[in-house]
């Protein structure tokens, strides 16, 4: 079979079928990786940029090709549940029941990993952030590369995440050998991050997995006051990616109104008419219910306020809709911080920089 694909400044481009993905276009992709190359992939939650986990130059070049702080940790993908098991020194019982019960899916474990993974993959920590990823694509690449997979979101470091192809294009083109591209990722923030190796299981970073669904299984789960915070902390160490550096932040100003929807939206409609005096182009991150409550330059709309799953596929892909239309400030409707809602905000404080106005 002959495999077309475009390429962009060097950059492979590849369609992938999402439900049968072409097993010679996994193989072009997987060679690649074998060979120490990077290549973007669909996963679930986010489009990732993967590197053989176990070649520290393969992962050096990650960190490159991102600008990548040296200090953020990456998670390693794994196609099997059994995989885990190489990397990790121990998996707890606590942990075994997460993997039962979430895997494949968007949980990733913090654990005490083993001596063959290199420093560079987990930034010098004994721990290792590990998960297997719930999209086809992505488990066939990791099982024809026959090895565990690096890989951060498919973005330059700081800009929102990309949830399709041509997020991960409009960034790394040129940067990176190869994109597989099966479409818009179905989940739309990154997966939950959880500490198995603290006295109490700890949520480092909300995701495509709620806390709620967590505590189920576990009973007792910790939330890490950074995952919810509502202003900066300092991190010195950070165990899981999304802890310490600036996240998934378009190019505009950003500012959040939390609270009430009925009060929320005269702060908004206030704070629009006061920027677009001063001449600013003005854009406002709405849901369904508000949309036709403002005046501005642009008005987008995140979905219905009731399905937070549709708002969590929407987040990052509008966030890149701001840039392209130039915005000068991205003014943002908070949601309740609850179920799917904490990832939500988690991103929405993280993208404007914690520039947080409670509407009364």
């Amino acid at each position: 079979m002959t495999v077309n694909f475009k390429k962009i400044k060097g950059t492979i481009w590849i369609k992938v079928n999402p439900k049968n993905p072409e097993v010679e276009k996994i193989r072009i992709a997987a060679r690649l990786i074998r060979n120490g190359g990077l290549v973007a992939f669909p996963t679930e939650t986010v489009y990732g940029l993967g590197a053989d986990a176990l070649n520290p130059k393969a992962v050096a070049r990650v960190f490159a090709a991102k600008n990548r702080p040296p200090d953020n940790p990456i998670i390693v993908h794994v196609a099997s549940k059994e995989d885990v098991h190489k990397l990790a020194k121990a998996v707890p019982q606590a942990a075994e029941k997460l993997i039962n019960e979430f895997w494949p899916g968007p949980l990733t474990l913090i654990l005490k990993r083993t001596c063959i993974v290199p420093d560079i993959t987990v930034v010098g920590l004994d721990t290792i952030a590990v998960r297997m990823p719930n999209n086809k694509v992505a488990l066939e690449l990791i099982k024809e590369s026959k090895t565990p997979i690096a890989a951060p979101s498919a973005n330059l470091a700081g800009k929102p995440s990309p949830t399709e192809a041509e997020h991960v294009i409009k960034d790394l083109a040129g940067r990176i050998d190869a994109v597989l591209d099966s479409g818009p990722t179905r989940i739309g923030v990154e997966s939950t991050v959880i500490d198995m190796t603290a006295a109490k299981p700890q949520i480092l970073r909300p995701g495509g997995t709620p806390y709620e669904r967590l505590k189920e299984v576990l009973h007792d789960v910790e939330v890490h006051p950074v995952a919810e915070a509502s202003k900066k902390m300092r991190v010195l160490k950070a165990r899981s990616p999304g802890m310490k550096h600036r996240h998934y932040a378009p190019e505009a100003k950003m500012i959040v109104v939390e609270g009430e929807l009925a009060k929320v939206i005269p702060k908004i409609r206030q704070l629009a008419a006061l920027y677009m005096t001063e001449g600013k182009k003005v854009g406002i991150l709405a849901t369904d219910e508000s949309k036709t409550s403002y005046t501005a330059d642009v008005v987008k709309s995140l979905g219905d306020r009731n399905n937070v799953a549709n708002i969590a596929k929407n987040l990052f892909r509008l966030l890149r809709k701001f840039d392209e239309e130039k915005v000068h400030i991205i003014i943002a409707e908070g949601i309740p911080p609850t179920g799917l809602g904490l990832a939500i905000m988690n991103r929405l404080r993280r993208a404007a920089s914690f520039n947080i106005v409670e509407a009364d």
